[in-house]
């Protein structure tokens, strides 16, 4: 009997957490996730707009075929401008490929070593990183290098910093998040070290030395350093970005990072994977420290590039929708890869 009672308690206790785990599943993503697909991306657009999207931007590159372009939605809510391929987009962490590429032709030309240390690069900060005389540039690159990623410190949301050195500092005299090379851990500080790092080797702003050795080889016209180099008009052309709950266009911000059409992104990307964005002995040393895809996260602005071989095609998606809980970037991942069998459905008719 007591045996038979104590059953039913556990039964009434598990059907009890499975009711409220139901009750707080983001049914959002579930609804997204598992509508019938629709025939063409720009339906699967529309379609994203009903899940509480801003604005959306698509470019593939299919090879063999004339680039196609998406887009659904606010370029500006505001001003009730709609959502145009053409707009420049903050491409928030994407940058990262463009300053991995410039750090591989630096070390080609022997102005960088992979070897060298953070130590050596930057004795200034010896005793304000820890294991920088162990660090080295490789580690860097790979995010092997255990230096505390900046966003991480308990005030950057609370005090977000009002420039480059407030931003560091928020990574400096901190414990290191594992020994180096002995563990992975995602660091916006090694890419800001890195660009520093250019800075310092070449004379001038990383942004002109990408702009003269990667954007102009590639023709590339619609991609910016930042947004300190944008004119009126082009500001204008920059997609607004919007946070859920915030009454606010968040594309003045400006956080030193790159910005770009969908479709010079996906051009870039396009040579990055298939070598021609490189000199001679160059992607081999970008192979051995970086990827060949990447994503992008800012408030307002989500991004994501990659190529995907088995149908020789590159796919870049701009959402300009950001959120607390993650639910608009688990939305966005959620697009894209319905984006992407849409294109492969269509690839096999």
């Amino acid at each position: 009997m007591q045996k038979n009672r104590t059953k039913l308690i556990f039964r009434v206790i598990l059907l009890s957490s499975t009711f409220i785990s139901m009750f707080f599943v983001p049914w959002i993503l579930v609804w997204a996730w598992i509508l019938p697909l629709p025939n063409t991306v720009q339906e699967q657009l529309v379609e994203a707009l009903d899940h509480d999207l801003d604005g959306i931007i698509v470019y593939v590159d299919q090879a063999g075929k004339p680039a196609e372009f998406y887009a659904a939605g606010w370029h500006d809510r505001k001003k009730e401008i709609p959502a145009y391929p053409q707009a420049i987009f903050k491409i928030a962490s994407i940058t990262k490929l463009y300053v991995a590429v410039a750090t591989a032709k630096l070390v080609k030309a022997e102005r960088l070593s992979l070897d060298k240390t953070l130590a050596e690069y930057f004795p200034e900060l010896k005793d304000r990183i820890e294991n920088a005389d162990k660090i080295t540039l490789k580690m860097m690159l790979q995010h092997r290098s255990g230096i505390p990623n900046f966003v991480d410190h308990p005030d950057f949301w609370i005090k977000p910093p009002k420039n480059k050195q407030e931003t560091l500092d928020y990574a400096l005299d901190l414990p290191a998040d594992f020994e180096p090379d002995k563990g992975y851990g995602y660091s916006n500080t090694n890419y800001m070290l890195i660009s520093d790092l250019i800075d310092k080797v070449v004379g001038y702003p990383h942004q002109q030395y990408i702009r003269q050795e990667i954007l102009q080889p590639l023709g590339l016209k619609n991609t910016f350093g930042s947004l300190d180099e944008l004119s009126e008009q082009q500001i204008e052309q920059l997609m607004s970005g919007y946070y859920v709950g915030v009454d606010k266009d968040f594309k003045t911000e400006n956080t030193g990072l790159m910005l770009a059409t969908a479709e010079d992104v996906g051009i870039f990307l396009r040579a990055l994977n298939d070598g021609s964005v490189f000199n001679e002995g160059e992607q081999e040393i970008y192979s051995s420290v970086y990827v060949y895809k990447h994503t992008g996260l800012l408030v307002g602005y989500q991004s994501f590039a990659e190529y995907h071989k088995d149908i020789d095609t590159v796919v870049v998606q701009f959402n300009n929708t950001t959120d607390f809980n993650g639910y608009e970037w688990n939305l966005a991942e959620i697009i894209y890869a319905r984006i992407l069998k849409i294109l492969r459905n269509n690839s096999n008719e």
